[in-house]
């Protein structure tokens, strides 16, 4: 088997109750929690910024997005370690490999393959797997490595899209809480003063604030990675095309010598000339 392990796409029977065991947890979190809480204090002091206070106004919704910002962190440095040149597009093994390919040591070519995990390598590999059926089929074989491997690092990186959505819809579930929150105080006091109610409602827009802080660098870590595939799987197929081609050639050579040459059948014989006379008997 080759470095790079092959992921077929089939559904996951443990993603759904866990997706629907996470909405219920925050549903209940929020239901039995006060996320815009009345506060002793108030989120600016003087002028100044409480970041405790601010903490707190976010309430459940605040530490939950907070989770997210970390996990969108910890995937954006995993990414940055994984997808990159030096590690799909090994320089060192791409002039290996071609020296290998075309001095036709094929098998050792294979071996290198195996040993080396990078993208390039699963793709030459799968292409020298059916060398012997023909360069149609290897051809055929690194395109459709090349496509899975492509969804494959897409798939990896759909993860920071789903935090970029998930956050503001996190915020904005927040804020409409902390809103009706705000409401219900604002209704239970008898002379009600503009001054009362803006705290409240600062404090309710604390969880926007946090899923707009989290959404943004999610979505824009999103497009630069996808944008980074998009050029390493070209580039991949290029310089697959590149290393495979004096096999290419080698191949189509051997076709053509081995072709059977068709034999020349000798030419008809041509038709009797009519007699002079125009064929009348005396």
């Amino acid at each position: 088997m080759f470095a790079v392990p092959v992921h077929p796409q089939r559904p996951n029977p443990v993603r759904r109750p866990l997706l629907r065991t996470v909405i219920w947890c925050v549903g209940i979190l929020l239901i039995f929690s006060r996320v815009a809480q009345a506060a002793e204090g108030r989120i600016f002091n003087k002028g100044q910024l409480d970041i405790r206070e601010l903490l707190r106004a976010g309430g459940v919704i605040g530490y939950v997005t907070i989770g997210l910002s970390v996990a969108m962190v910890a995937l954006i440095v995993e990414h940055l370690l994984t997808i990159r040149r030096k590690t799909l597009i090994p320089d060192e093994f791409a002039g290996q490999c071609q020296k290998l390919v075309a001095s036709g040591q094929l098998a050792q070519a294979e071996t290198l393959c195996r040993d080396q995990s990078s993208l390039l390598s699963y793709v030459i590999g799968v292409g020298l797997q059916d060398a012997d059926l023909g360069t149609d089929s290897m051809v055929k074989a690194m395109e459709d490595a090349i496509a899975e491997q492509a969804a494959r690092l897409t798939r990896k990186i759909e993860y920071l899209s789903l935090i970029g959505v998930i956050g503001p819809m996190l915020g904005l579930m927040g804020t409409v809480w902390g809103m009706i929150q705000a409401f219900a105080e604002f209704a239970e006091k008898v002379a009600p003063r503009t001054s009362d109610f803006a705290p409240s409602i600062s404090e309710a827009l604390v969880t926007t604030m946090f899923g707009l802080m989290v959404a943004v660098p999610a979505q824009v870590a999103y497009a630069m990675f996808r944008n980074r595939i998009d050029s390493y799987i070209a580039e991949t197929a290029v310089m697959s095309e590149t290393i495979i081609a004096p096999l290419k050639r080698r191949l189509i050579q051997r076709r053509s010598e081995t072709r059977p040459v068709a034999t020349a059948l000798p030419a008809p014989p041509p038709p009797p000339a009519p007699p002079a006379d125009g064929g009348r008997r005396s």
